[in-house]
């Protein structure tokens, strides 16, 4: 498609199918999951220009993950889009540089900003946010600035990984009521945005890592971004190895808040398979040799627990194997990577590992964005007792 001019009270600026999507919108939330080059974060930047030109005194905010963040990518939108359109840089007054302030002639304002924790987050309100790069953002975080802003929230990221915008957003009536509203999700790709050159829809086109090309290309959900186990596969519960194959179990201790995971574990040549025994909070020891000897577990079956003294003494009065996994420095990755050698399966009727599993991710790194070689320290109550259990098991 063509590029279009908005003819909007006189601003003329060029726009893709993107622009259009969401200024016709006028849902709550607008969520813009895209591909790369899909023009979804410029286009919203055009919008938000055009809104601050159009509608006098409004406070306009954009968010992102860091500061750096914004600046190599919505940031420096906004700086092309003001200087190519000379209509755009008419209707500003003034642009205070240092604090990332866009002022307009009639008393509108775009505001670019970063926040470092949820209780940063509670300072001030606005007409207007939009969350560049989402899957950057915490959920906290955008709960926070969302129940403070009065008008339209606008959401873009590329959607390597799922997160709290698939989990508390899309498809879902939040429990809140300034994002109880209608929520319109738009999914764009290359193929929406008519400024880019043939070689350029070629070059993206053209990405052969199959789940890269879904992220990239089309604009789908994926299982990239740093999930630290992103080949897992889901099999049925009937498909889960019974005659013939030995099993150990993993085991990760909850109290009050944390679940109590556990897991079956067995090998066939060079798969693991898994089956999740447990997960909620505080489980006694005799219900934990109950929940284990019913699927199949007896005294001599291994089950490797984290270090709690006390429980392990209690299971191994009752007659359970438990035994203290293999930790210390070093064993975290060193468990992960033993864990990665294998094809996993998990059944399908193991709902939290699949639900850890897609979350569980390296931690980034605070100035460039890139996974590190630390797990994240959250979703990893199953991801801890899997590999409690295999880790151990081969290096015992």
């Amino acid at each position: 498609m063509r590029p279009m001019s908005t003819g909007s009270k006189g601003l003329n600026i060029d726009v893709t199918p993107v622009f259009w999507a969401n200024y016709s919108a006028t849902e709550k939330c607008i969520i813009n999951q895209g591909g790369t080059s899909s023009s979804k974060t410029y286009s919203i930047i055009q919008l938000l220009f055009i809104k601050a030109a159009t509608v006098p005194g409004l406070v306009i905010t954009v968010t992102g993950e860091s500061i750096p963040n914004l600046k190599k990518g919505a940031y420096r939108d906004a700086q092309t889009i003001y200087q190519r359109s000379p209509d755009m840089s008419r209707a500003v007054k003034f642009w205070n540089q240092s604090e990332r302030i866009i002022f307009f002639h009639n008393g509108s304002l775009i505001e670019f900003i970063s926040n470092v924790d949820e209780q940063s987050a509670k300072n001030g309100k606005r007409d207007i946010l939009f969350v560049n790069e989402a899957n950057g953002v915490t959920w906290p975080i955008f709960f926070q600035m969302a129940i403070r802003t009065r008008g339209q929230i606008y959401i873009d990221y590329n959607p390597t990984a799922p997160f709290w915008c698939h989990d508390k957003l899309i498809g879902t009536n939040p429990d809140t009521n300034d994002l109880s509203a209608t929520i319109k999700l738009l999914i764009s790709d290359h193929r929406h945005n008519s400024f880019l050159s043939d070689d350029e829809h070629r070059k993206i086109e053209g990405i052969k890592d199959k789940e890269m090309w879904r992220v990239y290309a089309r604009g789908l959900t994926g299982n990239l971004a740093g999930l630290i186990y992103p080949n897992w596969k889901v099999i049925p519960d009937a498909d889960y190895p019974k005659e013939g194959v030995k099993f150990y179990g993993g085991l990760d201790f909850g109290y009050t808040n944390d679940p109590t995971a556990g897991t079956k574990i067995c090998q066939v040549a060079g798969s693991i398979f898994l089956h999740e025994l447990c997960y909620e909070p505080g489980i006694s020891a005799v219900n934990l040799k109950q929940l284990f000897w019913a699927n199949g577990f007896t005294s001599g079956t291994p089950l490797y627990c984290e270090h709690d003294p006390d429980i392990i003494a209690q299971l191994r009065r009752l007659g359970v194997n438990a035994l203290p996994a293999h930790k210390g420095a070093g064993s975290i990755k060193a468990g992960i990577h033993k864990v990665k050698e294998f094809d996993v399966f998990y059944t399908e009727s193991s709902r939290n590992i699949y639900e850890e599993r897609r979350r569980y991710m390296w931690e980034k790194d605070p100035v460039t964005g890139n996974a590190t070689n630390e797990p994240i320290d959250d979703f990893n109550h199953l991801m801890d007792a899997i590999r409690y259990g295999i880790y151990t098991h081969f290096y015992k």
